[in-house]
């Protein structure tokens, strides 16, 4: 019986905020213990209606492929357990060097095992660079991709505003190579500074409990207190139905 001692952090919205919550709602716990249930697994059981996908029909700039991004973080302090889905999607013509480079990484497992190390509340959650931020070990060819600098790819026909995946870089041009970010809030300071390359299409319920993680200031960042860990990335494609379909070349990361 799962009790409210092994509960993660209450989800927002409409949002699972447990890895489990699938095989405990198809198992019955929804209605066995209903207020863990709600508390930690609302989408699961069917307590709400998830906000849809942003699909083509909302932003014409989104291209087919999607990033399904899982992240896990912990407060053994706490005893809890958070977890989240968040979904990504690009703009191959706005970015088209940048968003193959991305996907690339992804398809080689590049931030499986990587870290959100900076949760800025309103201004961005950053993705730790492939070469940086993994606790697996990289093989010759991720690394020689990961290290790999992208060119800047200002558009005037997106701005950093919340949602948008913004590329890192250092202070000189074309210096983007793993690490992005996913904006918080509106940054017009970063317009023509950083390239934007896409979007969270869904999954802005986990970055706003993301936002509640507590921080602490080191230099320029704001980092959680708390790994927070990308258990997994794969790339899959938008159905046009709200739906996603799993590219071919990522079925072997799920058997494993």
């Amino acid at each position: 019986m799962l009790t409210l001692a092994t509960s993660t952090a209450l989800a927002e919205d409409c949002d699972d905020a447990h890895s489990g919550c699938g095989s405990w709602a198809e198992s019955g716990e929804c209605s066995k213990n209903e207020d863990f249930m709600k508390a930690s697994c609302r989408e699961s059981c069917g307590f709400c209606t998830p906000p849809p996908m942003l699909e083509k029909s909302d932003d014409p700039l989104l291209g087919d492929e999607r990033v399904v991004m899982q992240i896990s973080w912990s407060d053994a302090s706490k005893g809890e357990v958070n977890w989240g889905e968040i979904v990504l999607g690009f703009y191959p013509t706005i970015a088209p060097v940048t968003v193959a480079h991305i996907l690339r990484l992804v398809r080689m497992g590049g931030y499986n095992t990587n870290e959100i190390f900076r949760v800025d509340k309103g201004f961005v959650a950053q993705l730790q660079g492939v070469d940086g931020g993994r606790r697996a070990p990289m093989n010759k060819a991720l690394r020689e991709v990961a290290i790999k600098t992208v060119p800047d790819e200002f558009k005037i026909e997106v701005r950093h505003k919340r949602g948008m995946l913004s590329m890192g870089k250092f202070e000189a041009p074309d210096t983007g190579t793993s690490s992005f970010s996913m904006v918080l809030g509106d940054a017009p300071f970063l317009d023509n500074k950083y390239t934007i390359f896409g979007r969270v299409v869904k999954g802005d319920a986990v970055l706003k409990r993301l936002e509640q993680v507590e921080t602490v200031l080191e230099g320029i960042f704001v980092k959680p207190k708390v790994r927070v860990e990308v258990v997994s990335a794969v790339v899959m494609y938008a159905d046009g139905r709200g739906g996603l379909v799993l590219d071919e070349s990522e079925r072997r990361k799920l058997e494993l």
